[in-house]
């Protein structure tokens, strides 16, 4: 069974759209706790802390009884996006936004997603993960935007949308068709790099 250590959405459509089976169970990992100044490196640390969270807290969580838990994969995730050396997290107002995205039109930046999994078994009579393997790595894709008017800007800032995500974009929502092209993994760009999944769940026999 795997198990999405994570509330994204975006993660979430991937994996059902892909039809891996899967649970969700969201990290309650305080990420301001890790200080890493390397962005790739911030994103890795964050996803493995977000899959250990779920690994050491599983007494907490109610599972569903009907999955078999005899080979377990925990998935944790974070994006984050790097533009001339600098960290975009998520956008705090409307006018973050429009500065950020007057920067970064007709320019390019890399979305950093690190992933890690945790793969093992649950003992069910103690209620403890016991972990075999991890893997973990980050992907980067490069992320080109199309050179935009201020109006257009403004217009997608209002939609809301990139105060609710990485870097302040979407690729699978509205900001989409400002980007002009994408080099590297196409779905790392919503946060899941879906071959590297499939590919480290192959080579452990966890079949898709």
């Amino acid at each position: 069974m795997l198990i999405l250590a994570s509330a994204s959405l975006s993660r979430k459509k991937l994996l059902e759209n892909s039809q891996i089976k899967f649970i969700q169970i969201p990290s309650n990992f305080d990420e301001a706790s890790i200080n890493e100044k390397d962005i790739s490196n911030m994103a890795l640390k964050l996803s493995f802390q977000k899959a250990n969270s779920i690994s050491l807290n599983i007494k907490e969580i109610n599972l569903p009884k009907e999955f078999n838990y005899s080979f377990l994969a925990i998935l944790g995730c974070d994006s984050i996006f790097e533009f001339n050396g600098i960290a975009f997290g998520k956008p705090s107002d409307k006018e973050e936004a429009f500065k950020r995205w007057k920067r970064m039109s007709g320019e390019f930046g890399f979305l950093h997603t690190g992933h890690t999994l945790l793969l093992g078994n649950l003992d069910f009579s103690e209620k403890v993960i016991r972990v075999s393997k991890k893997i973990s790595e980050t992907i980067s894709s490069k992320v080109y935007f199309s050179k935009l008017q201020d109006e257009e800007i403004k217009s997608y800032v209002d939609s809301l949308e990139p105060l609710n995500c990485a870097g302040g974009f979407a690729l699978e929502g509205r900001g989409g068709k400002y980007i002009e092209k994408i080099e590297g993994c196409f779905s790392n760009v919503m946060g899941l790099s879906l071959p590297w999944l499939r590919k480290s769940l192959i080579n452990e026999g966890f079949f898709t």
